[in-house]
């Protein structure tokens, strides 16, 4: 007997064809990853189709492959892995499309397909940088207007590029580069010779 995350991977294999470029079931999720030319057309599919059903966009998640596995990757960098549920149907579905450009990556936005998508893509792009064209209003949401750089990038520094401070004389925030060199926070304890060993003390 087939179980309902076999059964939604032979419907998604069936249907999509050679769109879908891959179909992973792990850890009792399954995984469609198609192109970011197809993104919205099988997005809306799978709103659409009955036999789908997925109603509800859950979050939109920026992902950023430069290292991978302790090794070198060696596809696009970024991607989006758009998290959908279908109460009607009782299933799951994680939806990855990667931005063919890893200089200025873009994808489609969902926006108009559920438009809970919104704010999961402002998100995505403040973290990530990843661009979702027809965004009706794409904007940094977690970060300060005036912030440089995405965060979640792998090779964003711990430190940043600068900081805030309140300035008492000029009685507003100032941004200034970042001045503190990389320290370790984890405390020294200093020990007299041959601590702990058998017999000592």
């Amino acid at each position: 007997m087939t179980t309902k995350i076999e059964r939604l991977s032979a419907l998604l294999g069936e249907h999509f064809g050679e769109r879908a470029k891959s179909i992973v079931v792990d850890r009792g999720e399954v995984t469609l990853e198609v192109a970011a030319e197809d993104y919205r057309a099988v997005a809306l599919e799978l709103r659409d189709r009955a036999e789908f059903g997925f109603e509800q966009l859950i979050d939109v998640s920026g992902l950023d492959y430069s290292t991978w596995a302790n090794g070198e990757w060696a596809r696009e960098r970024y991607a989006a892995a758009t998290h959908l549920l279908s109460v009607a149907n009782n299933w799951r579905l994680r939806l990855r499309a990667f931005a063919p450009d890893d200089g200025f990556p873009v994808l489609d936005s969902l926006c108009d397909v559920w438009p809970s998508a919104n704010w999961f893509e402002r998100e995505t792009f403040d973290l990530f940088g990843i661009m979702f064209s027809g965004h009706p209003d794409l904007r940094r949401i977690l970060t300060d207007y005036g912030f440089v750089g995405h965060p979640f990038r792998k090779d964003f520094p711990i430190s940043g590029y600068v900081e805030m401070r309140y300035d008492p004389e000029q009685r507003r925030v100032v941004y200034q580069p970042v001045t503190i060199e990389p320290r370790e926070n984890t405390p020294r304890v200093v020990r007299e010779a041959n601590y702990g060993d058998v017999g000592h003390g």
